[in-house]
């Protein structure tokens, strides 16, 4: 609001001391009062207000304003014919990040799949792969299987697949962790392994190949009473190669380094009942940026 606004709503003229105008008429200092609907020429008439021009100015903002929060809400979406399927679509397709594009709506067993072919996309991919591939199901040899095909690029799959076998079947490192030969946690126990990606980044984008480092902390270990191997928190940064292949991003190779870590808070450790409950209640997400 201009100064000219502001003393349209009782706001004092420069040299005026308040709604009575001072004159020296006849060498005597007098008073003059202003009477109300007074003509101009007489001296005394109050200067016009300026409220029309300040309400049309309001409501143009908020129409801008209105205007604004209605295109974002779009999502960047297409448009549609229909209002009712406008609506539908965003309601329904709200992007996990400020920079985003859409979640992607297929999926390939209980993984993400779909993603678009670009910069986006690819750190999309990378950071649902690493969530599966840190998941308590590659312990299972099913699942594993599944995980591995729906992730690595075929060729890839086929030739790792013996080796993450190996790994992941061994009885001493299953033993060493806590669990039984096959995979499974002993009774009474819960098994615990969730990465939970806090961001992505691109280190390489050239057409139909990326490499996407994900950073992201892991749960990881047995909760419930009388566990040796209780649930701790880590830090890693995992940075996959990835491959566009049949209209999607494929993991043709990843590696994996310690941090960044944060300095722990001093917070005192969930009882083991409580950490087992919350990671049977608390689902996983589709990440997309």
């Amino acid at each position: 609001m201009s100064q000219g606004d502001e003393r349209g709503y009782g706001g004092h003229e420069p040299g005026n001391r308040n709604d009575d105008a001072y004159s020296t008429l006849g060498g005597t200092r007098q008073t003059r009062t202003r009477l109300p609907g007074g003509e101009e020429g007489d001296g005394y008439a109050r200067r016009p207000t300026r409220n029309s021009r300040s309400l049309i100015m309001v409501v143009g903002v908020v129409v801008l304003l209105i205007a604004a929060i209605a295109f974002a809400n779009q999502g960047g979406g297409g448009g549609s014919d229909s209002a009712k399927e406008k609506q539908s679509d965003t309601a329904g397709a709200g992007p996990t990040a400020a920079t985003g594009t859409k979640p992607v709506q297929g999926k390939n067993g209980t993984i993400a799949s779909g993603f678009a072919h670009d910069e986006q996309g690819a750190q999309s991919a990378a950071a649902n792969y690493a969530v599966a591939l840190g998941s308590a199901e590659m312990f299972d040899k099913d699942r594993r299987r599944e995980i591995t095909a729906a992730v690595y690029a075929p060729d890839v799959a086929a030739a790792r697949q013996s080796d993450l076998d190996k790994v992941y079947s061994g009885g001493e490192f299953l033993a060493s962790i806590g669990l039984n030969p096959d995979g499974t946690a002993p009774d009474g126990l819960v098994f615990i392994s969730r990465s939970n990606p806090v961001g992505a980044k691109v280190e390489k984008f050239v057409g139909d190949s990326a490499s996407v480092a994900v950073w992201y902390s892991a749960l990881f270990g047995l909760a419930g009473e009388g566990s040796k191997n209780p649930v701790s928190e880590s830090w890693y940064t995992n940075t996959f190669e990835l491959r566009w292949i049949n209209g999607d991003w494929r993991v043709t190779d990843f590696t994996q380094a310690d941090g960044p870590v944060p300095v722990g808070r001093d917070q005192a450790a969930s009882p083991a009942e409580e950490m087992a409950d919350a990671v049977e209640q608390f689902g996983g997400f589709t990440y997309a940026r």
